[in-house]
């Protein structure tokens, strides 16, 4: 899998509407799903959230966050917050594409996720108030058998499916993996 099914993938996404984003009381965010290829295999940069921060204390994300007043657009945010927090800069990334909104229950956000390449060999620089690691995973391993599950939670109607990717010492869940998983079945699925 290398980026050339990450690019034609990322270009056969439906048109976003963004509707979650103008719900009264919904805090808009964006993040950015960033690959690149070695040896002609598609990787992904995966961040883990320091214990200290005020929520989704140690859990692994892609890099981004909310939207400030001076971003122009979401797209913008998800750049700046990649900059911000792992010091790769926009000229590095080119954006392929864009999904719909996530909504999360209890932070109450849309999330937009975008889809980015590097265009370039870059250095993580990690900011530690923000980021504790920075890692890379190669799409290859997502996809392998045994690394990703659902687990239903919820009772009733308020049920539903949870993910989870296990990669060697780390799980990935929440947000970032119902983004995640949305994006594979995409890849998969679509072509």
């Amino acid at each position: 899998m290398g980026i050339a099914e990450i690019r034609a993938a990322a270009q056969r996404l439906p048109a976003t509407r963004h509707h979650l984003v103008r719900v009264p009381g919904i805090r808009a965010a964006a993040v950015i799903m960033l690959f690149f290829e070695r040896d002609g295999e598609a990787w992904v940069v995966l961040t883990k959230r320091p214990e200290h921060m005020p929520t989704h204390k140690g859990e692994i994300a892609f890099p981004g966050g909310k939207r400030h007043e001076e971003d122009a657009s979401l797209r913008d945010t998800a750049l700046r917050e990649l900059e911000e927090e792992i010091g790769v800069p926009a000229d590095a990334v080119e954006v392929i594409g864009e999904m719909e909104a996530f909504g999360t229950l209890a932070s109450r956000f849309a999330i937009v996720p975008f889809i980015g390449i590097l265009t370039r060999p870059v250095d993580y620089v990690a900011d530690p108030s923000e980021v504790e690691l920075v890692f890379e995973v190669p799409v290859a391993e997502l996809l392998d058998d045994g690394v990703h599950r659902e687990e239903r939670w919820g009772i009733g109607p308020a049920d539903r499916p949870i993910h989870f990717f296990e990669l060697e010492g780390e799980t990935v869940w929440g947000a970032t993996a119902r983004i995640l998983e949305a994006f594979l079945t995409h890849l998969l699925v679509d072509r």
